[in-house]
């Protein structure tokens, strides 16, 4: 996907922003599942994010168009009379409503440094899904960087830390099955997302409304069957405080973001805000939750942000340098 041309200072902005709302999220999320005492359900989280995504999306359509009846005639007829295209679009959904939900179950059992840095099993896994979806081809580079990635998280995984400022019962083995689901989520969904996007012309705003009306359905199903007693019992935002409303507005903020951040920077720039959200978040749960560092962990963690920037490395053209080779030997001949 090509980039378009901006200031390096408005991608560094995007950039540190992003970053900030990444690291962010997972040390606030991890904190409202282990540290208050009144549980919120998950699955209402996740249902009133998609909602809140809706909105800002509408927003930014409204934006673009330009005017409010432009706006209603656009939704109309992309989404009205277009039921297919919300069909097609309810699959990644449902993909990235499992997803988000073991999001919540894998930070109710592992640390957010370790969450961080295990997640980024995504590369491999959505590199993987381009090959066979997109039919594209990885260098030899980005398949070593592959290998070192998943090096760096088996010695982060190695030995379980501790930590010391928290008190509720945890299982480390239900944490990381968690995040293998959510990876293998993350790549099927962002992949096929992404070739729902080139196959049309259909705007990005429109196509992720589609997604998160598909959303809302789908996890409002996810509400009824996993926690629908309880919800008529207790109240569909019981246990909400402050706290859990900025986990739901900083993932909101965060998928937008992420939009923005894939049309204007490249993949060495958003190499480098993974690596640094991964430090931030490291940082953060030493400061908040008493994470004790081992030599596995941090060796693991610094050959995971290696192989970030290594995969995020642009393919090198190899035709110039084969044509440099054939032309080298005629000159030789006209020499001699």
């Amino acid at each position: 996907m090509a980039t378009e041309n901006v200031s390096l200072l408005f991608k560094l902005y995007y950039l540190m922003v992003m970053t900030v709302v990444a690291a962010t999220y997972i040390v606030v999320l991890r904190y409202t599942r282990t540290v208050l005492t009144e549980m919120y359900f998950a699955t209402t989280a996740v249902c009133v994010t998609e909602v809140l995504k809706l909105i800002l999306s509408l927003g930014m359509l409204r934006r673009d168009v330009g005017s409010f009846s432009g706006t209603l005639s656009s939704l109309n007829e992309n989404i009205l009379k277009s039921p297919k295209e919300l069909l097609k679009l309810s699959i990644p959904s449902l993909v990235y409503a499992v997803q988000n939900n073991m999001a919540f179950v894998a930070l109710s059992n592992l640390d957010a440094a370790v969450y961080q840095v295990t997640y980024q099993l995504k590369i491999p896994c959505t590199a993987l899904c381009t090959v066979f979806m997109l039919n594209r081809s990885l260098s030899k580079l980005q398949w070593v960087s592959v290998f070192i990635l998943c090096a760096g998280v088996v010695l982060v995984q190695w030995k379980p830390m501790e930590t010391t400022k928290v008190q509720v019962v945890q299982n480390p083995v239900l944490g990381f099955v968690a995040i293998a689901i959510a990876v293998l989520c993350s790549g099927f969904a962002g992949v096929y997302f992404e070739k729902v996007l080139k196959t049309s012309d259909t705007s990005l705003w429109i196509r992720n409304i589609q997604m998160y009306i598909s959303g809302i359905v789908v996890t409002a199903i996810g509400v009824y069957l996993n926690d629908g007693a309880q919800v008529m019992e207790k109240g569909f935002f019981f246990g909400y405080t402050h706290w859990v409303w900025t986990v739901v507005f900083l993932a909101s903020l965060g998928g937008l973001y992420t939009s923005v951040v894939v049309k204007y920077t490249d993949n060495i720039m958003k190499g480098f805000s993974a690596a640094a959200a991964i430090v931030l978040s490291t940082a953060a749960s030493v400061l908040l939750f008493g994470l004790k560092l081992t030599l596995s962990f941090i060796t693991g963690t610094i050959l995971v942000c290696i192989s970030i920037y290594y995969y995020g490395l642009p393919k090198q053209n190899t035709s110039t340098l084969v044509q440099v080779e054939v032309e080298k030997p005629k000159e030789l001949l006209v020499k001699v």
